[in-house]
C-alpha cells in the first residue's frame, strides 16, 4: 500500500469496542490500516507523520450530532448571562453592560432568573438609560425585549404569524417586552447590531477550533446559518480545511409552498470538502419553559397544546414530499404530543428503504412511545447537558410547567436505548456547552430533574457519539467506527472514556484530534 499520510502508534484502539489493535494508518483522509507496532514499522514511508499517542485510548471522532456553529455564532453575541441566577444580579449586569452601537445585547439567561415572576420589560427597563436592550434566553427560542427596541421593531400589539410565535401582550394589548419564538423575535433580529464578514470568519474558526480540542470532529449543524453561509464555508476551504466535518440541514418552516420544498432538495447538492448540506430541520414544538413545548394535556399555565405548525398535517404532507425525494429530516420535538405526531408522520410515510428521520430533544416521552423509534427506524437525537437546566426537586420553571409525572419521564435516554433505538448525542451548542467530553459526562451521570436511571453506560455514551452519530446522518458505512476505509476521524483521550468515572471523562485532556486525516488538535 502507499505510505501513509500519518501513522498513530502506542494506542489503545476502541472501534468503538474495545480492540486488540494499537496503531491506526491514515492516508488521503481515509483510514488505510489498524494493527499493532510491527504493523506500524512496515507502514511507514517517506513524508509519514508518526505520532506516538502515549498509550492513550483512540475511539472513532466524536460527532456533535445537535449544534448550531454558524447561526449560535449570533446567539452567542454581548453579554453573557449564563451565569446569572436572580433579578438583581441580571440588573446589575444590564446596569454595566456593554453598549454596541447604542444596543444592550445578551444571551443565555435562564427562566429561573426570574424567580417565577413574568417575564417583563419593567424588571430591567431602569437601569437601561433608555438604551434598546434585547436578551436572549438559554433555549434560543424567546427573548425580552426593552420598550426602546419594541419601538425599533415597530413593536406596538399582538400579531398573528403563520407559525407558533407569540408577542406577549398585558390585560391593555401593550407588549411586555416578551417574544416568544422565532417569528416574533425576527421581528427585532434585523435592527441589531451586525458584524462583518471577516470577523463572523473568524470567529467560526476560533470556534471550530476550541471544539476541536475537546475530541469532536464533526457536527450535525441544525441550521443553514443564513443565505451565505454555504459562501463562508467555501471561503475558508479557499485558506484551509475546516476543523471539523460539518452536515448541515436547512429549516422548513410553516407555509412552506411546493417552490420553497423544491429548492430544500436542490441545496443538498451543496458540499465542500468538510461541509455539506444534508437533511432537513423541522420544528414540530417550542420549549416546555416557554409554553409552546406540544404537550397531550396541558401544563400547569394551561399551556402546550398547541403545534408550531398550526396546521399538523401540513408538516406531514411536507415530509412525505421530501421523503419521496430522497431527503431525510430532523424535526425538533419536544412536548409528548409533539414526539407521537412525528412519529405517526413516518409511519404514514409506508416504511421500506427511504433516507433517514430523526427526532430532536424528545425531552419528556410516555412509555406507549419508546418502541416505536426501533420499530419505525426513527432515530432519537438527544442532548444530556441540558439536564443542568432543571432541578431534582423539581423546583425549576422546567419541571413545574410539566408537573411530577411528566417531568418523571425526562430525558429518558436508557430507556430508548434498550427499546432498541438508536440514539445520537449532542450539545445543541449554544443553548449548552459545545465541550464533548460534557455531553459524554451528562450522559452518563443525568443532573437536575433527569433520574439517575436514565443515565447510559461508558459505551452507550460514546457510541452515541460515534456509531449511532453515523446512523443518525445515514453514514454508517462512511465512518463511526475505527475500521480501514473509513473516513479518518479520531480522537484520543488520555482516559478511557468508556470505563473512567464520568467526572474524569468530563475533565480529562484530549491527546489528538483528527478530522478528515488531519490533526485539527494536539493536546
Amino acid at each position: 500500500m502507499p505510505a501513509p499520510d500519518l501513522v498513530l502508534v502506542n494506542a489503545r484502539v476502541r472501534t468503538p469496542e474495545l480492540s486488540a489493535h494499537t496503531a491506526v494508518a491514515v492516508r488521503d483522509g481515509l483510514i488505510t490500516a489498524v494493527g499493532d507496532a510491527t504493523d506500524a514499522r512496515d507502514w511507514r514511508g517517506r513524508g509519514t507523520e508518526t505520532v506516538d499517542l502515549g498509550g492513550a485510548t483512540l475511539t472513532p471522532g466524536l460527532t456533535d450530532a445537535h449544534s448550531h456553529p454558524v447561526w449560535g455564532l449570533e446567539m452567542f453575541t454581548g453579554t453573557d448571562l449564563s451565569g446569572v441566577t436572580d433579578l438583581d444580579r441580571l440588573r446589575s449586569v444590564l446596569a454595566g453592560a456593554e453598549r454596541q452601537d447604542g444596543w444592550v445585547v445578551g444571551f443565555g439567561l435562564d427562566h429561573n432568573t426570574f424567580g417565577g415572576r413574568p417575564i417583563h420589560r419593567e424588571l430591567i427597563e431602569d437601569v437601561l438609560g433608555g438604551a434598546p436592550a434585547f436578551l436572549r434566553l438559554y433555549d434560543g427560542h424567546s427573548a425580552l425585549a426593552s420598550e426602546a427596541a419594541l419601538k425599533a421593531a415597530g413593536i406596538e400589539g399582538p400579531r398573528a404569524f403563520a407559525q407558533r410565535s407569540e408577542i406577549v401582550c398585558d390585560e391593555q394589548g401593550r407588549p411586555t417586552g416578551h417574544l416568544i419564538e422565532h417569528a416574533a423575535m425576527d421581528l427585532v433580529t434585523p435592527f441589531l447590531p451586525t458584524r462583518p464578514f471577516a470577523e463572523r470568519r473568524d470567529r467560526l474558526v476560533e470556534l471550530l477550533t476550541s471544539m476541536a480540542a475537546t475530541g469532536l470532529t464533526g457536527a450535525h449543524v441544525m441550521d443553514l446559518g443564513g443565505h451565505d453561509v454555504p459562501g463562508l464555508l467555501t471561503a475558508l476551504e479557499a485558506d484551509g480545511d475546516l476543523p471539523l466535518r460539518l452536515r448541515l440541514a436547512p429549516w422548513c418552516m410553516p407555509g412552506a409552498t411546493a417552490e420553497e420544498l423544491d429548492e430544500l432538495v436542490r441545496l443538498q447538492e451543496r458540499a465542500g470538502r468538510l461541509w455539506r448540506v444534508g437533511g432537513v430541520k423541522f420544528f414540530m414544538d417550542g420549549t416546555v419553559e416557554g409554553g409552546t413545548a406540544w404537550l397531550e394535556h396541558a401544563d400547569c399555565h394551561g399551556q402546550g397544546t398547541d403545534a408550531f405548525w398550526p396546521d399538523p398535517a401540513a408538516y406531514a404532507a411536507a415530509v412525505r414530499r421530501l421523503h419521496r425525494a430522497g431527503v431525510g429530516t430532523a424535526t425538533h420535538a419536544i412536548g409528548d404530543a409533539a414526539v407521537r405526531h412525528v412519529l405517526d408522520t413516518v409511519e404514514g410515510l409506508g416504511g421500506g428503504q427511504g433516507p433517514r428521520h430523526r427526532i430532536e430533544h424528545i425531552e419528556t416521552v410516555p412509555d406507549d412511545q419508546l418502541g416505536r423509534f426501533a420499530a419505525l427506524g426513527v432515530v432519537a437525537s438527544m442532548q444530556p447537558p441540558h439536564t443542568a437546566y432543571t432541578r431534582a426537586d423539581h423546583t425549576d420553571e422546567w419541571s413545574k410547567r410539566l408537573g411530577d409525572v411528566r417531568a418523571d419521564r425526562a430525558w429518558r435516554c436508557r430507556d430508548l436505548r434498550e427499546a432498541g433505538a438508536h440514539l445520537a448525542l449532542g450539545s445543541d451548542w449554544p443553548i449548552a456547552h459545545h465541550d464533548a467530553r460534557q455531553v459524554l459526562a451528562t450522559a452518563q451521570a443525568p443532573r437536575g430533574a433527569a433520574s439517575a436511571r436514565h443515565g447510559l453506560t461508558g459505551l452507550m455514551a460514546l457510541e452515541g457519539m460515534t456509531t449511532h452519530a453515523a446512523v443518525a446522518a445515514g453514514e454508517e458505512r462512511l465512518g463511526g467506527r475505527i475500521a480501514v476505509g473509513l473516513r479518518a476521524d479520531l480522537t484520543a483521550f488520555t482516559v478511557d472514556p468508556v470505563t473512567a468515572p464520568a467526572d474524569e471523562t468530563e475533565q480529562a485532556p484530549i491527546r489528538l484530534t483528527v478530522a478528515g486525516g488531519r490533526v485539527t488538535h494536539r493536546g
